[in-house]
């Protein structure tokens, strides 16, 4: 999507004979359906004008591209500004600028982030140096759109900062490696000149748009997927390219890894929803502390996301490698103090108190983890609790760091980067769910696929269609049918008579690698094999523990299966603690339905079991 799209000439009529942040406001309400924030209006209204300024040259051919407030397909970001044309030799460009309306700026020891005040904010703070965020999101655009790639686009990053002086922190030779990527451009009409024969040296030739054009209208490639990219990201590969506060979260752990030590421990709290991208940065963590020297661990309470990043490294990494990189919440209660330098801890939220097959080992797993390294990174998100046993909660990870005498960093990733990229669904889904309420009714539908479908049987065929392109996509439901497959493999699982809807479960030789096994779409898996892992598309039957009257949502406990270890023991503790435990369960049927509905990087659709409306 392209809020503003027009050329030159227009552009500089609606610059010059009208307000054009006020053009570009109601475009974006037409195109989006939402008011513009008052930060972004007056973004537009101080830099659009220097855009026009910067364009007002005689020598730019008249009917070059101009486009404002471009969605980056499968993320929340946007680019500020493009110009597209073609060079004197006939090259295809689009020239991507980054605006800024920064005055000043402070170095930060960090690579590609600078210190500066952001969005209007009163108080400094860290964020990706501006060149580093135009290249970042080429990189991006190049990677998931194929008319850049079939067209032979060449996409020209730059930022321009023309409240900036010269001979600043921004321009520091500390950030030379990212300004080579993508020039920058500050105050002063000299600056302005140099952005000016940047522009001319891709762009000589008008196009009336139709590069944007092409862009906008351009087939989304397959998303990568971190389980497919693994093992090119474990040999340094740069599969990922990490953005905005991705990298801000990545370079500030990296510090706090190296300099943490066994008299000053760090730990490192990362908050994040759904496809915020936690799982990425964990393992890019991985990646760059391993080439540091360090002794370090990936770690999670949940098998079926090691078990999947295990199988895409065989073949590349000997066995025992693998074994040694990727570890289970549960080992470390026999683990020296301060033996690992860090331990990246993903889904932190799953921890549990005791370890063991029958629980009765250890003392606590948070404070096992923190004990054993000297920097400890949990990633956690409070709304993916789903069992009675976690207690991951972020300020339970806070409090035993505390008592432990770590030094605490906490940061936040907000970005979406699943679910087309929609920070609507999300917020849509605690409102549909009732775990929260927020301003979203609704999201924009044209981004994301999302259907309620009248019948399992119709849902399940569209996955399995979705799924013969490229093993993609999944059933999931609520564990509300026992599993009676896994003793007689010729029994079925899920039965709704009233559709003639048959299904088992995940198959027991499946197990954690139930989502990427051959012909497992006919399974239906659970949230024990899908959490931490993602789709391109994912069909959710929603059980009878989760039912709408008068509209609302309403959970259902008693109906969940009494083979759903999630929940176990929930009558006893309903009996000590009526309150609390009835709360408890809530929430956690609740978190269990988001998490499945935002596992599909593409689409989502659901079947409500015995509920007449949604």
């Amino acid at each position: 999507m392209i809020v503003y799209q027009e050329t030159r000439t227009r552009f500089l009529e609606d610059v010059t004979d009208r307000v054009i942040e006020d053009i570009v406001a109601a475009k974006y309400l037409d195109r989006t359906g939402r008011y513009a924030t008052h930060s972004e209006y007056r973004s537009w209204q101080q830099s659009l004008g220097q855009m026009a300024n910067v364009l007002r040259d005689n020598e730019l051919p008249d009917d070059m591209g101009v486009g404002i407030e471009f969605g980056i397909p499968q993320t929340s970001k946007r680019i500020d500004f493009l110009l597209s044309g073609r060079s004197d030799d006939d090259v295809p460009h689009v020239i991507i600028v980054e605006l800024k309306q920064w005055s000043d700026s402070t170095l930060s020891d960090k690579d590609g982030i600078i210190v500066a005040h952001r969005g209007g904010n009163a108080v400094a703070a860290e964020g990706p140096h501006p060149s580093y965020q135009a290249w970042s999101y080429a990189a991006l655009l190049e990677g998931f759109n194929e008319a850049v790639y079939e067209n032979g686009i060449g996409l020209r990053p730059c930022a321009y900062l023309h409240n900036h002086p010269t001979k600043g922190a921004v321009d520091h030779v500390h950030y030379a490696p990212y300004i080579e990527k993508a020039p920058l451009f500050l105050k002063g009409e000299e600056e302005r000149k140099r952005l000016r024969a940047f522009i001319k040296q891709h762009v000589r030739k008008g196009d009336k748009g139709d590069l944007l054009y092409r862009i906008e209208q351009g087939r989304i490639r397959p998303s990568k997927m971190l389980a497919d990219s693994l093992a090119k990201v474990l040999k340094g590969n740069r599969e990922f390219v990490l953005v905005d506060d991705q990298k801000v979260v990545h370079e500030t752990c990296l510090a706090r890894a190296m300099q943490a030590s066994d008299t000053r421990k760090q730990v490192v709290i990362v908050s994040g929803g759904p496809g915020t991208g936690k799982s990425v940065v964990a393992v890019n963590l991985l990646v760059e502390l391993t080439k540091r020297g360090q002794n370090v661990r990936y770690v999670s309470k949940n098998a079926a996301p090691r078990a999947v990043y295990k199988q895409k490294l065989a073949g590349h990494l000997r066995k025992a490698q693998i074994d040694v990189l990727f570890n289970g919440s549960g080992g470390f209660h026999t683990a020296e103090p301060n033996v690992f330098d860090t331990l990246v801890v993903d889904e932190a939220h799953r921890l549990n108190e005791k370890s063991g097959l029958y629980g009765n080992l250890g003392e606590n797993q948070i404070m096992e983890l923190i004990r054993s390294a000297r920097c400890t990174v949990f990633f956690a998100d409070d709304d993916q609790i789903v069992t009675l046993s976690d207690i991951g909660r972020t300020e339970e990870l806070e409090r035993w760091a505390r008592n432990l005498g770590a030094e605490v960093t906490r940061l936040e990733l907000a970005s979406q980067f699943r679910c087309a990229g929609s920070d609507g669904y999300i917020a849509w889904l605690d409102n549909f769910l009732g775990i929260r309420e927020s301003a979203n009714t609704d999201f924009d539908r044209n981004s994301f696929d999302f259907r309620i479908i009248d019948s399992p049987v119709e849902l399940h065929e569209l996955i399995r269609e979705k799924s013969a392109i490229n093993n993609k996509a999944r059933v999931v439901a609520g564990y509300c049918w026992d599993w009676k497959s896994k003793k007689d493999p010729k029994a079925w699982d899920i039965e709704l008579p009233e559709f003639g809807y048959k299904a088992q479960w995940n198959l027991d030789k499946d197990g954690s690698l139930w989502i990427v096994a051959p012909n497992s779409v006919e399974q239906v898996g659970c949230i024990h094999t899908c959490q931490g892992l993602e789709l391109d598309y994912v069909g959710v039957i929603i059980g009878p523990d989760l039912q709408w009257r008068d509209g609302r949502p309403v959970t259902v406990p008693e109906a969940r299966s009494r083979m759903d270890r999630s929940v176990r023991g929930y009558k006893t503790l309903l009996k000590q603690h009526p309150d609390a435990t009835r709360e408890r369960l809530d929430l956690i049927i609740r978190n269990t339905y988001k998490t499945l509905m935002s596992r599909g990087m593409k689409g989502c659709y659901i079947y409500a079991e015995g509920t007449s409306s949604c």
